[in-house]
């Protein structure tokens, strides 16, 4: 049996021009081995499965190769392009620096940098992740990276170049690699395919390339591990069970039953969705991304952005078709507010729901809106004519908004069924003071129990003809009460005394000392005053707490 290479190696680009997605590097490296401009150092930067060390092996080849063609590419058959294929180059050494991070191996790298290239004009040498290098082998590494031999060059490669220390990048020519197009991965997943024999959906294979975000590496593991489950015709259901994803069908599903504000079907599907073991957050992750989806769908100049098969881009096409502009735009404004609090939320899946919910009432209110507000302008729109002498002059007609026509309507009602109460001037005594300040407090028992308790505590008192006062135990308590009862209840407790009383009274607050003060005793009013009171009473429990070591604070 033919032994099995992954696809990720067998085709590895052995060429610039064989290189997915970054033409631009190839370009601006060829133009340089060209006009001879190497630099002594250059560092590859980027995502991962890219092409940096690809490429960095490619350039390595290519400076040392005897016989470049036209088109600035390695011939493959001169003694160094041989020995590269045949891994037998004393030219080009790779370094793992994640596993030789130390200063020692530094060391070892610059005793290799004295020896000069046998066959070819340079020694390349290719260091991988290279951030994982220690503070000390950076430093160690400086003096060598800066003054190399006119014969060495290195490329330096990371995917994080925040990592690197400044004095290192400031003696490279940096290079950023980009993430790989959804469409070039598919593309170079369907030449492979071809070649391999291979049949496949459209819709599958743009599946492979999402899911791999970006890396070609991803693209083709992915690719491999799929011919794997279903041999050589790679079908989107057979992806869609292999890789365990979330398919469109469930988003298309869920966005019909949110235009037709039905929460029910919503709440089902998203049940069924969990019991499938899909994470909640990898679930609204794709809704969110539904939804743009459906966004750029509704327009031909946006179409483009939509990175999905071409049957899959009719399915969007044609629900967008069904949401205004409107929906969209609140219904990625709610899912992006639940994707913002779901790791702070203590229920996530209520969360969700939640958002559900309200994509499921979205639109709604505003249907119903703007039915009336149609109906309210045929009905106040047409002009009237009025007769003035002998012609006909048409009037203006003047604009009336829906919430002037409420008002109107509102004052009618008012004018025909509210009774205006008049001011209350009649003669009063306390008790009657007391009775209607205790129907107030028991009336707000419920929605201020902690504030009707105190109106309760004390009586309040006549001081003349239209002031009552009423006693709070000291400034603290005057502040929180006085505060409260301005800022909630204060105009209704005078308007109702003025009602049901006399229209002319007014409220005092005063500060009254309590009866325990007037023996010189204070009031016991923190923590440390109530124990110190108790213990003044009984000086067992003072012994007790000694004894027992409690903490009352």
């Amino acid at each position: 049996m033919e032994q099995f290479v992954v696809s990720a190696l067998k085709y590895r680009p052995l060429s610039f021009s064989s290189v997915v997605g970054q033409s631009n590097i190839g370009v601006t490296l060829k133009n340089a081995i060209q006009r001879g401009h190497l630099s002594h150092a250059y560092l590859f930067c980027g995502p991962r499965g890219v092409g940096k060390t690809t490429c960095a092996r490619i350039f390595a080849k290519t400076i040392n190769c005897l016989n470049l063609n036209e088109n600035v590419e390695a011939c493959g058959q001169c003694e160094s392009c041989r020995s590269f294929a045949e891994g037998r180059s004393y030219n080009i050494h790779e370094l793992d620096a994640a596993s030789n991070n130390s200063v020692e191996d530094i060391r070892l790298l610059t005793d290799k940098v004295r020896v000069p290239p046998q066959v070819g004009k340079y020694s390349v040498y290719i260091i991988d992740e290279v951030h994982m290098l220690s503070a000390a082998a950076f430093n160690a590494f400086l003096k060598t990276l800066e003054e190399p031999p006119a014969y060495a060059v290195f490329i330096l490669a990371t995917t994080e170049k925040h990592k690197i220390i400044p004095t290192i990048l400031s003696r490279c020519q940096i290079y950023d690699f980009n993430r790989i197009s959804i469409e070039n991965i598919v593309l170079h997943l369907k030449d492979i395919a071809k070649k391999e024999d291979i049949t496949f959906e459209d819709d599958a294979v743009n599946l492979i390339a999402r899911k791999a975000d970006g890396a070609m590496r991803d693209a083709l593991s992915i690719f491999d591990r799929i011919v794997s489950f279903c041999g050589n015709s790679i079908t989107y259901s057979a992806v869609i069970e292999d890789l365990n994803i979330l398919d469109y069908d469930n988003y298309f599903k869920l966005t019909d039953a949110f235009l037709r504000h039905d929460y029910k079907e919503c709440f089902i599907i998203f049940d069924v969705i969990l019991k499938k073991g899909f994470d909640i957050q990898h679930f609204v992750s794709g809704l969110s991304l539904h939804f743009r989806d459906l966004l750029v769908s509704k327009d031909s100049q946006t179409v483009s952005l939509l990175e999905v098969g071409q049957g899959i881009a009719e399915r969007y096409k044609q629900q967008s078709a069904k949401c205004s502009l409107e929906f969209l735009h609140e219904a990625m404004n709610i899912i992006s507010k639940c994707e913002t609090e779901y790791k702070s939320s203590w229920n996530p899946r209520w969360l969700v729901e939640l958002a559900l919910l309200n994509l499921s009432c979205t639109g709604q209110e505003k249907k119903n809106d703007t039915t009336e507000s149609k109906s309210v302008e045929n009905t106040v729109t047409k002009p009237v004519t009025v007769k003035k002498g002998e012609q006909q002059i048409p009037e203006i007609p003047k604009a009336i908004s829906l919430k002037d026509m409420r008002l109107d309507n509102n004052k009618q009602e008012t004018k025909t069924e509210t009774v205006i109460e008049t001011p209350v001037n009649k003669d009063f005594t306390v008790d009657d003071i007391v009775s209607e300040w205790k129907a107030y407090a028991e009336g707000i028992k419920q929605k201020s129990p902690r504030l009707s308790s105190r109106l309760l505590a004390y009586t309040p008192e006549l001081i003349d003809n239209n002031t009552i006062t009423y006693p709070v135990l000291g400034d603290v308590e005057k502040e929180e009460y006085y505060k409260n009862m301005m800022d909630a209840h204060s105009a209704d407790l005078i308007e109702h005394l003025r009602t049901k009383i006399n229209s002319s009274i007014k409220i005092k607050w005063i500060i009254k000392k309590p009866e325990t003060e007037t023996n010189n005793e204070k009031t016991p009013y923190t923590v440390q005053d109530k124990i110190n009171y108790i213990i003044s009473k009984n000086a067992n429990i003072g012994d007790l707490i000694k004894d027992l070591e409690l903490d009352y604070r």
